[in-house]
């Protein structure tokens, strides 16, 4: 049984968070995102740095596609060097796993503005020229993060909150009084799964959203799904169920990602001893299926509270393989 964290946190100093993360989670760390420094950090802006050959700038309404690199490609891609030079230091001889995390295709689509200020989404062939750009660029970004952690095993996070939104057609236009039309679900499947072929090891998808789509991403070829754990339904227990059988992985978000008084670890796990019951499943699988994690990024806590609740994931996560009924 194993924690790790799902992707920001806060504050601003690449070092203080990379050394956090790599204390605590010593067998499944992450590279952190600190987007409390501004455009290029956020998790659109930062994705939108990883791209080839298509780049983006900031307007009053949010990120609208560019005819060439300017300012804020440029601090996108500042930023994240700067936080790989941090992990580099402080992964010296790592062994264990280690996740990288990037904004998937459809929330991408969803949230990047054409210069007309409509999202790419309306336009499916911008959304194909946008998922192209994006797997040159993780491919580039792989080969670096293996240069600098060679003894890691690299576990890639495609963040899609917006994934839903996406298929059932409730995206808003810029104008706010219409929303997109619902893109086809074999499309979507199909885009998901030419870019987790990027990676040669395990990709996750995680969305902090209601009505994650665990089917659809298992078909896709996904090895976890990464989810709010409060937010489940029993409406969800078939496909659940169905994809941990079929080797799905839950990393299961069972710590508010805001500050709240923590219960006891053995409690923070409970609601996942129940869901097991619930569907069936052995108590003997809850160690090789679940991740322990936050509910959703950290860049909303206290600094205090982001490194508190990450201990806590770990702690959760022992009581759940010592006590798994």
């Amino acid at each position: 049984m194993t924690a790790t964290g799902v992707g920001s946190l806060p504050g601003g100093d690449a070092r203080e968070a990379a050394r956090t993360v790599t204390g605590t989670f010593e067998d499944f760390a992450y590279l952190p995102e600190l987007p409390a420094r501004g455009p290029g950090a956020d998790m659109i802006g930062r994705s939108l740095g990883l791209l080839v050959d298509l780049y983006a700038h900031v307007e009053p309404s949010g990120w609208r596609v560019s005819d060439r690199p300017g300012r804020d490609t440029k601090r996108s891609r500042s930023w994240l060097g700067e936080d790989l030079d941090a992990l580099e230091e402080f992964t010296q001889g790592y062994e264990g796993r280690l996740k990288v995390q990037a904004v998937g295709p459809w929330t991408l689509a969803a949230a990047l503005e054409l210069r007309g200020g409509e999202a790419v989404l309306q336009d499916a062939g911008a959304c194909r020229d946008l998922a192209g750009s994006l797997a040159e660029g993780l491919r580039a970004h792989l080969a670096d993060v293996r240069k600098r952690v060679p003894g890691a095993e690299i576990v890639l996070q495609f963040d899609e909150p917006s994934l839903t939104a996406v298929l059932r057609g409730r995206v808003r236009s810029a104008s706010g009084y219409r929303t997109y039309r619902a893109v086809d679900r074999q499309v979507v499947e199909g885009a998901l799964r030419d870019l987790f072929a990027v990676h040669d090891g395990d990709v996750v998808v995680h969305s902090c959203a209601p009505e994650v789509p665990f089917a659809l991403l298992r078909r896709a070829g996904a090895a976890g799904v990464s989810f709010d754990f409060s937010l489940l339904t029993e409406r969800e227990d078939d496909a659940i169920g169905e994809s941990v059988e079929g080797g799905l992985k839950l990393f299961a978000g069972v710590v508010p990602g805001t500050d709240v008084a923590l219960s006891d670890p053995a409690g923070s796990v409970m609601g996942v001893r129940k869901l097991w019951r619930r569907l069936g499943l052995a108590p003997g699988t809850l160690a090789e299926s679940v991740v322990v994690t936050p509910s959703c990024g950290l860049a909303g806590a206290s600094p205090a509270y982001a490194r508190a609740v990450q201990a806590h994931c770990v702690r959760a996560a022992r009581s759940l393989a010592d006590n798994p009924e």
